[in-house]
């Protein structure tokens, strides 16, 4: 049985996700933050060297990185295809790219966001305000302009049918949730319908509504 160690408020919510999807038994192993630091603990860190979330174990192995993970699980438990299309098809290599834009290209835009959002906060009092000018100029001046970019992509790429690949739900939705998720608490969205839209079917979906009830709360749900 595959066992997802999950990591509070983390991106292994999709793994769960996906799944509930499948139908595919599995335990859940939960780790909590740590306060000050916001990182997993050494638990985690036993498990995998950079103490990361998600890993899954299954049958011996140890598997990190979200693509890969979703790579495998589909491989092993979605023989009918029907989360994913089969190789070496159009839609298949469309797939693949969302399946690994999703953390390669979607998510350093999002991080940056957070990091200089939250460097003021952080800073010594006295050099707050020079600290808080950096980095409302660097939102400013690369990255608010890069995640527009970002956005403005997903929109015009879930116009025609709603989904990312092809005309109906596959895997590479559920790994695009989470950026277009998270965009959401950083980034003015009110003039994103299809992206609001796609949230709010993949939100309705049972699958979805059952990985929150064994994961957990989660911060972005």
């Amino acid at each position: 049985m595959i066992t997802v160690h999950h990591l509070e408020d983390s991106r292994s919510q999709r793994v769960i996700w996906l799944l509930e999807e499948l139908g595919v038994s599995y335990d859940i192993k939960r780790y909590d933050r740590d306060k000050e630091t916001g990182l997993g603990p050494k638990a985690l860190y036993d498990i995998h060297p950079l103490g990361k979330s998600p890993v899954i174990t299954h049958d011996g192995h140890v598997i990190a990185e979200t693509g890969a993970i979703f790579e495998y699980v589909l491989d092993t438990f979605d023989p009918d295809h029907r989360l994913h299309p089969e190789r070496g098809t159009s839609e298949s290599r469309e797939f693949i790219y969302w399946l690994h834009y999703a953390e390669g290209s979607a998510m350093p835009p999002l991080l940056m966001k957070l990091v200089f959002s939250r460097l003021p906060e952080r800073a010594p009092g006295l050099v707050r305000p020079v600290v808080k000018g950096v980095a409302r100029k660097a939102q400013d001046g690369f990255v608010d302009p890069r995640l527009t970019e970002h956005v403005e992509y997903w929109e015009a790429s879930l116009a025609a049918t709603g989904w990312f690949v092809g005309d109906q739900f596959s895997a590479a939705d559920i790994m695009m949730s989470f950026p277009l998720e998270a965009v959401g608490s950083r980034f003015p969205m009110q003039r994103y319908k299809t992206i609001r839209n796609f949230l709010n079917r993949c939100h309705d979906r049972s699958a979805y509504q059952s990985a929150l009830e064994r994961g957990g709360p989660y911060a972005y749900a």
